[in-house]
């Protein structure tokens, strides 16, 4: 591996030419960033179902097709 000059992570491959970073910080800071993403669609996505449920719920209540509800009043 040759270093490239000016750039203390890259360096160039020696049978191939490639250029390779090497900055094992900056690309686990990648792979977090990267989870955390998908974390945050997944719960997106949850919630998103979780009001439509709410909605089909309220629908089915407005329109009597319930038969089965029950209010407790204390």
């Amino acid at each position: 591996m040759i270093p490239v000059e000016g750039h203390k992570n890259l360096f160039r491959d020696e049978k191939s030419g490639a250029i390779v970073n090497c900055d094992t910080f900056a690309y686990s800071q990648y792979i977090r960033m990267k989870q955390d993403r998908k974390n945050q669609k997944e719960e997106m996505d949850q919630i998103k179902s979780d009001i439509e449920e709410i909605k089909t719920l309220l629908r089915e209540f407005l329109n009597g097709s319930r038969t089965n509800w029950t209010w407790k009043f204390k």
